[in-house]
């Protein structure tokens, strides 16, 4: 493999320094919630991790539409790479939605409409995964990945809209909130800058490892490359 760029040894290092002002903003920076406690401080985490596991998944649908357009399997490997990102982050963001949950709702789980939609899109993009094992032709192959991610893409806006298209125990932090929902709060300005903050430190954390994951994807296709041709 090349060595590493210098720029994604900067963005690296960068990234490294992002998480831990995020994380001391977190612990230090915002204040604590009255009602909900320390518990709630897991939302800036699992609010940035959401966000960024969505940006991930349409960023595939950019790169299958470049696919199909033009045949060159860079642009496979970036969507691979931005699925398989936003999984990990989307994962965070389950998780540790319910660990807020437990103390919040008594619960680690409901069947609440955002929970229910949220889940489904993850399964939808684990099945990505699964249908590119399946397939051994690599042309083949990233031409059902693009067309898959695309149609997949549906479930994002989806999940998103979810929590203001039905009634939902899950609060609407950013925009007008339900009465009706459990944990709710409003964000003071600290709380709001804290939020922020972690949405852009984990947009970099996220491009420095679909940056990685890109690399790897190139150096697979060579491999993958030799190994078509000694069969052939």
């Amino acid at each position: 493999m090349e060595a590493k760029p210098r720029k994604l040894r900067v963005l690296d290092g960068v990234s490294i320094v992002l998480l831990i002002i995020a994380t001391g903003m977190v612990f230090f920076y915002a204040p604590m919630e009255r009602e909900m406690g320390n518990v709630q401080r897991v939302f800036y985490f699992h609010v940035a991790a959401g966000w960024v596991g969505m940006i991930g998944f349409l960023s595939a649908v950019v790169a299958g539409i470049a696919y199909l357009r033009t045949g060159n399997r860079k642009w496979d490997i970036i969507g691979m790479a931005g699925i398989e990102v936003g999984l990990v982050f989307f994962l965070i963001n389950i998780v540790s939605g319910s660990i807020w949950a437990k103390p919040t709702w008594n619960t680690w789980w409901r069947w609440d409409p955002r929970l229910v939609t949220a889940t489904i899109m993850e399964l939808i993009y684990f099945a990505y995964l699964m249908l590119r094992q399946g397939i051994e032709d690599p042309d083949r192959r990233a031409r059902f990945g693009a067309i898959y991610a695309i149609l997949g893409s549906v479930s994002v806006p989806f999940t998103f809209l979810s929590i203001r298209i039905w009634r939902t125990i899950h609060p609407v932090v950013i925009g007008t909130n339900s009465p009706d929902a459990e944990g709710s709060f409003n964000m003071e300005t600290k709380m709001l800058q804290t939020l922020i903050f972690g949405v852009i430190t984990f947009s970099f954390i996220a491009s420095s490892l679909i940056w990685h994951r890109v690399r790897l994807g190139k150096l697979q296709d060579k491999i993958e490359g030799l190994r078509m041709k000694v069969m052939s």
